[in-house]
């Protein structure tokens, strides 16, 4: 299929930008591993379409103990980049299952938080590392946590006009360990689930992919490993409100999860024993 007439811009300004996106029925072209598809089929049938490959934001930084990654950031970038493996290791190990080389040296860190698909492997990680989010609009610049970022299924807290600048993530400090798992019916498809953990002293952020219709911190889970009690985690992640369909059940879907904290877990202690 082919998608419906819209109109094209390419800003090479952040202020022409947001003029633009500020005009209604607009979406923005990052990647366009996710939105052209969707155009295509007419899913998305947006008027103006707002290329931004143009904009500067695609640096990542290390200083001040914040990473800073920039929204037009490959995968594959993001992926082979020494300030994440120092600084958020957890990234790597996740963008390693993201699809293939092809779309990863295409797609985007911000087309797949602004997107926020339940399956997609970046939001959990975003919040298992407590990132922040920095957003634009014509009225100026702001800052979401993940927590708070992350509405459902295809929901954030992107406003029509927003476009995603940045995700900062602070620092990885000593004494913490982070495991990503995850189970796909073939490398480079979807998650069946997943799950992005990091634990360090006293303190566990957990979040799912794949199970859920939205993803969000998982706090009793991350109250029972703080406590050192991993039979009470797994307790808490069954009583996920996992997604029901009749290829994967939300049983099913709910003992993946609790699979997968098991080895993260077992990961983590591995870990440690190296260190």
């Amino acid at each position: 299929m082919k998608p419906a007439r819209f109109d094209y811009a390419r800003p090479t300004t952040l202020a022409e930008a947001l003029a633009l996106l500020a005009q209604p029925d607009t979406a923005v072209l990052a990647g366009g591993q996710s939105l052209m598809p969707m155009m295509n089929l007419r899913v998305a049938r947006p008027a103006l379409l707002v290329d931004i490959n143009r904009l500067p934001l695609a640096g990542i930084t290390l200083a001040g103990g914040t990473l800073r990654i920039g929204a037009l950031a490959r995968h594959a970038e993001v992926l082979a980049s020494p300030l994440v493996a120092q600084a958020a290791p957890l990234l790597p190990q996740a963008l390693a299952l993201v699809a293939h080389a092809a779309i990863r040296n295409r797609g985007t860190l911000g087309g797949s938080l602004s997107l926020a698909d339940p399956a997609a492997e970046l939001p959990a990680c975003m919040l298992a590392l407590d990132a922040t989010f920095v957003v634009a609009s014509a009225q100026g610049e702001r800052r979401i946590p993940a927590g708070d970022f992350f509405h459902g299924l295809y929901s954030t807290a992107l406003a029509p006009g927003d476009l995603l600048l940045a995700a900062e993530l602070p620092a990885a400090k000593p004494g913490w360990r982070f495991a990503f798992q995850e189970v796909a019916r073939r490398h480079g498809d979807f998650a069946m689930a997943g799950l992005a953990l990091a634990l360090g002293p006293n303190a566990a952020r957990l979040a799912l992919c794949g199970v859920e219709p939205g993803q969000r911190r998982q706090p009793a889970a991350e109250a029972a490993l703080t406590a050192g009690d991993l039979p009470a985690a797994l307790a808490a992640l069954g009583r996920a409100e996992a997604m029901d369909s009749p290829d994967l059940p939300a049983a099913q879907r709910i003992h993946l999860a609790q699979v997968l904290l098991r080895r993260a877990v077992t990961q983590t202690e591995a870990a440690d024993a190296a260190a």
